[in-house]
């Protein structure tokens, strides 16, 4: 978020603070209050922390008014691809979406995008492995080979390389030691565009 990116560990935890209060009791924190929560004996080590909460454009203050802090504007932008929660690489799982998100900035673009954690091995012979995370791009369509994200009829979302075929669809392991899942109709969510690895 650019805006606390640009604060102070300490003006960053008072913001918090402040922002807190008004979302919990409707109205912000005394002087005292902030002072008392952050150990800050004298009240103008607490205005320097206001003033320059207001300097860059968080809070605003009416003079003369003890409670009377306000939110100008809350940072709304979220870092990060939207973690989507974990997809099959093995057998079919549920594909429930989380709220969390995976921070590949500079990887890959966030717009039409989103992250999956891959559990199982039926892709490692695409270099896909268990653990690892796969960038997914929306949409409907893949071409033949593809690695996609799909859904069957059932609900359930899996990894593998796509094959349209005469009157089913072939949803191919990347794992000779696995055998392919045929089913009738599939939804394409997204096509992988990419994989991201945690090495220790």
């Amino acid at each position: 978020m650019a805006l606390l990116d640009k604060l102070t560990k300490r003006q960053k935890t008072v913001y918090e603070f402040i922002r807190d209060k008004i979302r919990n009791r409707g109205y912000g924190p005394t002087v005292r209050e902030i002072g008392d929560e952050f150990d800050i004996s004298s009240p103008n080590g607490v205005m320097c922390h206001l003033k320059a909460l207001e300097k860059k454009g968080l809070i605003s203050r009416e003079k003369n008014m003890s409670r009377a802090i306000q939110l100008l504007k809350e940072p709304v932008e979220e870092r990060g691809l939207p973690l989507y929660g974990r997809v099959a690489a093995g057998a079919l799982l549920d594909a429930v979406e989380v709220q969390e998100r995976v921070d590949f900035e500079g990887l890959f673009t966030r717009k039409n995008s989103f992250a999956l954690k891959v559990q199982g091995d039926s892709m490692i012979e695409d270099g896909i492995n268990d653990g690892d995370f796969v960038i997914v791009k929306k949409q409907r369509n893949a071409r033949k080979g593809q690695t996609v994200v799909a859904q069957t009829e059932e609900g359930e979302a899996t990894l593998k390389r796509f094959y349209p075929e005469k009157d089913r669809i072939r949803l191919e392991p990347a794992n000779a030691a696995m055998k392919p899942i045929y089913v009738r109709n599939a939804r394409i969510l997204g096509v992988v565009i990419g994989v991201v690895r945690q090495v220790e």
